[in-house]
């Protein structure tokens, strides 16, 4: 679950969330902080357990130490609580906005489940956030499309003894290298991105490109049954030199890149593509 993912927002006030044990786990202490309105919620919560405890209320014990990320940008241990236990921490709370919390936490708790039902409505809802953020419909259905190629891979990988994060992020390098010439940070450098996602500013044939050094690779994995972090690096590194090799005909043939440092920082793409197709 990504970061975008993991907070949500209740009145503009933001809420951490973690996916835990097939449920969504939020921050207590940023419920608490909402509710409340004090200007110390990590005390206010202190305190609230501790009368929960004396009361020998089991609230307080179905609480969850899961790492989420604080405003330092590092991960720490927080108390976090699902939606059962969350209603519950909410009646021990004296809060006029107690009522409305509870209806937007009953669907904001559900939605993940929904979408695991019906995947649908989760690219249903991706669709809906990149149309609100000025992006074509051209466009998001290359990036919907691209995200679909992206999970088959990690979900090869993981099934073939690749471990998540370091080892992911270093096959991730060898397929863009191969098929760009450039790791993913050079590429966020290149297109003047900091934080962003390099992907959600690429332009049509760069995620087309993309998709092709992927999908390549998830089909060398298969087909030579890869297994492990050092035969899915070669059949990375393969999978990229296709679509890296695809991409220089394509500049060779048309006389112009397909790499380039635009980025919709400023200008959205959708409002790009309508400027330069008048």
């Amino acid at each position: 679950m990504n970061e975008q993912n993991a907070l949500v927002v209740f009145q503009d006030k933001k809420i951490r969330r973690i996916w835990h044990n097939n449920e969504w786990y939020f921050s207590v202490v940023d419920v608490v902080g909402i509710l409340s309105e004090s200007t110390d919620p990590r005390t206010y919560w202190k305190v609230l357990k501790h009368r929960l405890l004396e009361e020998g209320s089991e609230v307080v014990t179905n609480c969850n130490q899961l790492k989420l990320l604080a405003t330092d940008g590092k991960f720490y241990e927080t108390d976090c609580a699902n939606v059962q236990t969350l209603f519950r921490i909410i009646q021990s709370i004296p809060s006029p906005k107690a009522e409305p919390f509870k209806q937007w936490l009953a669907k904001v708790g559900y939605e993940r489940v929904q979408e695991i039902e019906n995947p649908e409505l989760a690219q249903k809802r991706m669709k809906e956030l990149y149309k609100a953020k000025g992006y074509s419909d051209e466009w998001i259905e290359k990036r919907v499309r691209g995200i679909a190629v992206r999970q088959e891979l990690t979900d090869e990988w993981k099934n073939r003894g690749v471990e998540e994060g370091r080892e992911y992020a270093i096959l991730t390098n060898e397929i863009s290298k191969a098929t760009f010439g450039k790791t993913v940070d050079e590429y966020k450098e290149f297109k003047g991105l900091q934080k962003e996602n390099v992907r959600d500013h690429m332009n049509d044939l760069e995620l087309i490109f993309t998709m092709l050094g992927e999908a390549s690779t998830t089909k060398i994995a298969q087909s030579k049954d890869a297994q492990g972090f050092v035969e899915n690096k070669d059949a990375a590194q393969k999978g990229g030199t296709i679509a890296g090799n695809a991409r220089e005909n394509l500049e060779i043939a048309s006389g112009g890149k397909v790499v380039t440092s635009e980025n919709y920082l400023d200008e959205g793409e959708g409002k790009k593509r309508r400027r330069i197709r008048a």
